[in-house]
């Protein structure tokens, strides 16, 4: 069988060999010198004619097989060069559309508050590392009570960093549901106000909302579906830097919450400053004070800053 790059095959390339070292030979002769039969060696001998490799007949002679095959190379060279343009364009065009599927794949747009809260359940079933979040006050998907992917999360040793807007909690139910999650191991802060909500799954994958609160009634929520890419290396950048910058929000025993501000201020009340002091160490109003320190009071169970002041040393707020 002859191959492809071949322009003979074994057996002409042997009987033209041979042919050669007889100077001239007939049908006869040659398969006799080859050992092979008399109807095959006559075809050889048509072959190699037919290819310009010999001449004559009853008897053959050689010819120069660079005057008979040149020609033949000169057009399989020239089919070679159209073959590797050909392959040149394709090579190029696969990696053109495969860059662009890869660049399409990198951000998924994910629309609805079901879509997003399904994908959220995904992000963290599918963890193995750690989870960062964002978490703003008003969810648009999914409520720290109604999360109930953390805590199988945390038990099979994800680690959870999640960063808190204050105002998230003052939200009906979320304290408990944030103090339950610190309990069993959630690493959580405080911080007055984020940027945007961002929730990251082994640094891999990220869900972060499009549209502004401020514009959600307009529609259904719509979110990026983020992969690996500088753009989610940015988002986890982002995440660290309000990290770093963040009040750690702590429990006591009986699973009650207190950041480092609050610390602080409890230890200015106690110290017996003024709400107008205290409002003005910590850079807020005067009326803000009042709200946190009545939250401290119902977090206390008293109804007195009295009574309060004196549940925070019972209960090691102030350690």
């Amino acid at each position: 069988m002859l191959d492809e790059t071949e322009l003979l095959e074994p057996a002409e390339q042997q009987a033209y060999r041979l042919l050669v070292r007889l100077s001239a030979a007939g049908v006869d002769e040659l398969a006799g010198t080859a050992e092979i039969p008399v109807p095959e060696a006559r075809r050889l001998l048509e072959s190699l004619r037919t290819k310009g490799l010999v001449r004559g007949g009853p008897v053959f002679e050689p010819l120069p097989p660079d005057l008979a095959l040149g020609d033949t190379l000169s057009r399989r060279q020239r089919s070679l060069d159209t073959a590797r343009q050909i392959v040149a364009g394709l090579s190029e065009e696969y990696r053109a559309t495969t860059r662009r599927r890869r660049a399409d794949h990198l951000v998924e747009i994910v629309v609805g508050a079901a879509a997003l809260r399904e994908r959220l359940r995904d992000l963290q079933d599918g963890a193995q590392d750690e989870i960062l979040w964002f978490c703003r006050a008003n969810p648009i998907a999914m409520s720290g009570p109604d999360n109930t992917e953390e805590n199988p999360a945390l038990e099979r040793g994800v680690r959870y960093r999640a960063i808190y807007e204050r105002a998230l909690l003052e939200m009906p139910g979320e304290l408990d549901s944030i103090a339950d999650g610190v309990r069993r191991g959630e690493e959580a802060r405080v911080i007055d106000v984020l940027p945007v909500r961002l929730a990251v799954a082994d640094r891999a994958i990220a869900i972060c909302p499009l549209v502004p609160d401020q514009e959600l009634g307009l529609g259904e929520p719509t979110a990026a579906l983020i992969r690996r890419s500088e753009l989610l290396d940015a988002l986890v950048a982002l995440f660290e830097g309000y990290w770093d910058r963040a009040s750690p929000l702590l429990v006591d025993a009986d699973g009650q919450t207190l950041d480092e501000s609050e610390r602080f201020l409890l230890s200015l009340f106690v110290a017996g400053f003024p709400d107008k002091s205290i409002a003005s160490q910590l850079g807020v109003s005067r009326r803000t004070v009042q709200r946190r320190l009545e939250r401290l009071m119902a977090a206390a169970g008293v109804d007195t800053r009295t009574g309060l002041a004196f549940q925070a040393g019972r209960r090691g707020w102030l350690a």
